[in-house]
């Protein structure tokens, strides 16, 4: 099989690169997470119009790419960059709608696409871990319309969201995979409640409760009941995004450790002469290319039915987790005190490398479901 990208992809990586060393530069992305918002309206809307937002889509909806090699030249660039605007969340629940929506639902990822609108995924709810079919939220009919109560949690920009893709249970017991629905809600709909904080490592979340949220029957995102395939398939490519993320981070990271190696002196000499640094640096970029070649991978199975793309994406995950954690704190521990001061770049890097070990299920998680699906 060839993994060497297009020409496409090739431009679009390096335009991507260019941008974020030019425009996004760290003081830039730090004063953005410092904001109201949480990230940047300017930012969000050049790259729509690079193109970025719209190579994680499919032709077939009105996007340029959207396969699994698109997502990951796209993640890759913006993990080089820490970049805080809403890209996953863009992936998850653009990815719902374009899985299941209808023609009059799939409007709205033009809009997405040209970074007007805004969507969230709201999955999550407390005691659920990462299982997938864990679903409290409950939705009853009203007549024609449905009314929704529930909570859910750790929204990805879900304050600075417009649209929300919420699951709700209309049938069955909490976690049962048969019985999950999903619904497209408008974030001004009266009964929705949105308590928005920070995450440590510079992104946003929010707290959704919903009080008889009341929605018309056209809000329904596909069929009744038939919700957990459309977020396996969101879920998916939400776990490959913040893979390819991690390796944009980890090279990072990895160069910057590299360079402090060679300039920082003991004894009057580089602390990279040292036996002992030398094989930790060489232990570190061999993980670094195995994430890789994980990465790769999940990206070449990622638009195959079944069982071989979920061990794939497990399998990724998994050694994203593990080996995104020892590159923290193997970059911090050879830069000594100073990896830890908020001023470095690199604590923010390994902050989001291990936050991103948590994202979408850890490794623990990820290595008993690909245990059991194999």
């Amino acid at each position: 099989m060839n993994f060497e990208h297009t020409e496409d992809r090739r431009m679009l990586a390096d335009n991507l690169n260019r941008y974020i060393s030019k425009r996004y530069a760290f003081e830039t992305r730090d004063k953005i997470v410092k904001s109201a918002l949480g990230y940047s309206p300017e930012h969000w809307q050049q790259f729509a119009e690079m193109g970025v937002i719209g190579a994680l889509f499919d032709e077939a909806v009105g996007g340029y790419g959207g396969s699994g090699f698109d997502l990951s030249v796209v993640f890759e660039a913006l993990g080089h960059g820490l970049v805080v605007e809403p890209f996953l969340a863009t992936v998850l629940a653009g990815s719902a709608i374009a899985h299941a929506g209808n023609d009059a639902q799939r409007v709205l990822l033009d809009e997405i696409i040209a970074g007007t609108s805004i969507v969230a995924l709201a999955h999550s709810e407390a005691d659920g871990g990462y299982a997938l079919s864990h679903v409290r939220t409950r939705a009853n009919r009203n007549g024609d319309d449905w009314l929704l109560d529930g909570t859910k949690g750790v929204v990805q920009h879900g304050a600075q969201a417009d649209y929300l893709i919420v699951s709700v249970r209309t049938a069955g017991n909490d976690n049962d995979q048969d019985g999950i629905s999903l619904f497209i809600v408008p974030k001004q709909t009266p009964g929705i409640t949105l308590r928005a904080y920070p995450n440590i490592d510079g992104g946003s979340a929010a707290e959704m409760t919903l009080n008889a949220v009341s929605l018309p029957a056209a809000a329904l995102l596909g069929a009744p009941g038939e919700g957990y395939a459309t977020l396996e398939h969101c879920i998916g490519r939400g776990v490959l995004a913040l893979c390819a993320e991690a390796i944009g981070a980890m090279d990072v990271a990895k160069q910057a450790t590299l360079e402090y190696l060679q300039t920082r002196k003991q004894f009057g000499v580089p602390i990279g002469s040292f036996q002992a640094l030398q094989h930790r640096m060489a232990d570190l970029l061999v993980e670094i290319e195995q994430a890789r070649s994980a990465v790769i991978n999940a990206a070449a199975v990622l638009d195959q039915p079944g069982m071989v793309r979920e061990k794939t994406l497990s399998a990724a995950k998994y050694t994203i987790g593990r080996i995104g954690t020892l590159v923290a704190e193997e970059c911090i521990q050879l830069h000594g005190g100073i990896g830890m001061t908020w001023e470095l770049p690199l604590a923010h890097y390994a902050k989001r490398l291990v936050m991103i070990d948590h994202q979408l299920g850890d490794e623990d998680f990820h290595l008993e479901r690909y245990i059991a699906l194999a």
